[in-house]
């Protein structure tokens, strides 16, 4: 058996305003919340751009108290190819650490789980990788930001 390994290949920042979301309220699976998404930008080995604004973090808060995270946007390369990423996880911890999240304050990684699956899609050219591979991420809510720590499968 071989154990797959892991390849940091860049790290996102996405621009978020702290308390400005959308809530439906209380649904029959949770609390849903959108997280509109302003800008941002994306670094890594032979890859960086920006976060073009207009996409959305969906999240649905399950009775549990678990996050169910769903954000889909752009990032356009500084090189101007547009890539697409769905983004699916979760995101959960102490009732306190995830209400302080919630108030828009700084919570220390270490006291909350946040993980995520990203999917890529890109025209196929010097970018096609994304297309090819299987990629994890961490996530780290700040007050303004969401960094998204991407790993991509071996």
């Amino acid at each position: 058996m071989v154990q797959p390994g892991l390849q940091f290949v860049f790290e996102i920042q996405v621009d978020v305003t702290p308390g400005k979301l959308l809530e439906l309220g209380a649904t029959a699976r949770g609390v849903k919340k959108i997280v509109p998404i302003l800008g941002g930008q994306f670094e890594g080995s032979g890859i960086k751009g920006s976060i073009m604004p207009g996409g959305y973090d969906w999240q649905l808060i399950r009775h549990d108290g678990v996050a169910e995270v769903d954000a889909r946007y752009v990032l356009k390369t500084d090189d101007d190819v547009l890539i697409t990423i769905t983004n699916k996880g979760l995101r959960h911890g102490t009732r306190e650490a995830m209400q302080r999240i919630a108030d828009g304050q700084l919570v220390e990684q270490t006291e909350y789980y946040f993980r995520t699956a990203p999917v890529f899609e890109t025209a196929p050219d010097k970018y096609n990788w994304l297309n090819r591979n299987i990629f994890i991420a961490n996530g780290v809510r700040k007050p303004d930001q969401v960094l998204i720590q991407v790993w991509m499968v071996l």
